[in-house]
């Protein structure tokens, strides 16, 4: 039977995509019917119902704040927004709409963060560095890979970390590395070394062999750096 993918999946249908037939995976996960994936294409609608409805409210209480709103709600209300654009990054369908939205209220509500810090020039060289740091983060966003890392819901478990690093797409699997800091690579890294020299070594491909390699050297650059 052929199953019925999602053109563009949320979360949920990702994580069961990176398991499918991925032989680095035990095999009881790798198997996939279309039972399991209507369930995870339910739950990934579900989640994007529910998060339109909240886009809304923090739409409205934007469109809402007055002139001379206090700074703390302003900048509460600042950081629901970046966290609606994180949420945005790991939904099924197309969500750049809704992502441009919030690009367009957090602009207006840091042109509002800019005229109350005056001629304060530590202030100005903060925002400066907050605005480059919100871009930078936004950009690794949209990469899937990255948005489900970042998750605190995130369904892909510690010990499955590793067999997705190693299957994952060239750029998911930059864009991934990024995140991590030595220790963790040091762990991933102790990590491939069992597998590639366990029963489960023959499973390891050439891709997955280079992307250990890449590890080391990530590593390598952070203990030098």
């Amino acid at each position: 039977m052929r199953l019925l993918f999602s053109e563009r999946p949320g979360r949920h249908e990702r994580h069961l995509l990176r398991r499918f037939e991925n032989p680095l995976f035990p095999e009881t996960v790798r198997e996939l019917t279309q039972a399991q994936l209507t369930e995870a294409q339910r739950l990934d609608h579900e989640e994007l119902v529910a998060y339109i409805g909240e886009l809304r409210r923090l739409v409205g209480e934007a469109v809402s704040l007055g002139p001379h709103e206090q700074s703390d709600v302003i900048l509460d209300l600042k950081e629901r927004l970046d966290k609606a654009y994180e949420t945005a990054c790991r939904l099924a369908d197309d969500q750049t709409p809704n992502k441009e939205a919030i690009r367009k209220l957090v602009d207006v509500i840091m042109r509002s963060v800019w005229k109350g810090a005056g001629n304060d020039t530590l202030a100005h060289q903060e925002l400066q560095q907050e605005e480059a740091a919100r871009q930078a983060h936004y950009e690794l966003l949209e990469n899937p890979l990255v948005a489900d890392l970042l998750d605190p819901e995130s369904l892909i478990a510690k010990d499955e970390l590793l067999p997705v690093l190693l299957c994952a797409g060239e750029s998911d699997f930059e864009a991934a590395l990024t995140l991590f800091d030595a220790a963790q690579l040091e762990a991933l890294l102790h990590q491939g070394e069992k597998l590639a020299h366990g029963d489960s070594g023959s499973k390891l491909s050439e891709l997955g062999a280079a992307r250990l390699h890449r590890l080391r050297t990530g590593l390598d650059s952070l203990q030098t750096g």
